[in-house]
């Protein structure tokens, strides 16, 4: 294996060179917005929808759900990892702290009929379309 070694002065450049390229695989190929946190996917039936999302190590009372017309906002909170006595990172990975993750939703959904489970991490959510958002089938009359 080939090692090398960078000069002390070298050193800030490459950690920020690493910020930067954390910063840019943030950011979706397929879009110009930024991936949020936490990845999510977005299933869409005719009268409802599902969300699922990835919350490793949270806890269900860490999470917090709202819903608001059109508009499904997913937050929480992880404590950070208190380090023993004399320790220090030697690498420091694992997020911690808030996190809030909006969606506009193509529909407005009933916050009443909102049923969520988180199982091994994932958090799955069951949005139900409101029945005055539901589209009507009108008929014609003939004279």
């Amino acid at each position: 294996m080939f090692r090398y070694y960078v000069p002390s002065q070298f050193r800030e450049l490459d950690r920020m060179q690493h910020q930067l390229d954390r910063m840019a695989r943030a950011f979706s190929p397929f879009t110009r917005e930024p991936a949020g946190y936490p990845a999510v996917n977005v299933w869409v039936k005719e009268d409802e929808l599902l969300v699922s999302a990835e919350l490793p190590g949270f806890a269900p009372e860490d999470i917090n759900l709202a819903v608001q017309g059109e508009t499904f906002t997913l937050s929480g909170s992880r404590k950070a990892v208190e380090l023993p006595e004399n320790a220090h990172y030697h690498r420091d990975e694992c997020a911690s702290g808030d996190f809030s993750r909006t969606l506009r939703l193509p529909f407005v959904v009933d916050a009443d009929k909102v049923d969520a489970t988180y199982e091994k991490g994932v958090l799955k959510v069951k949005l139900v379309r409101a029945e005055a958002d539901r589209p009507r089938r009108i008929n014609v009359k003939s004279n």
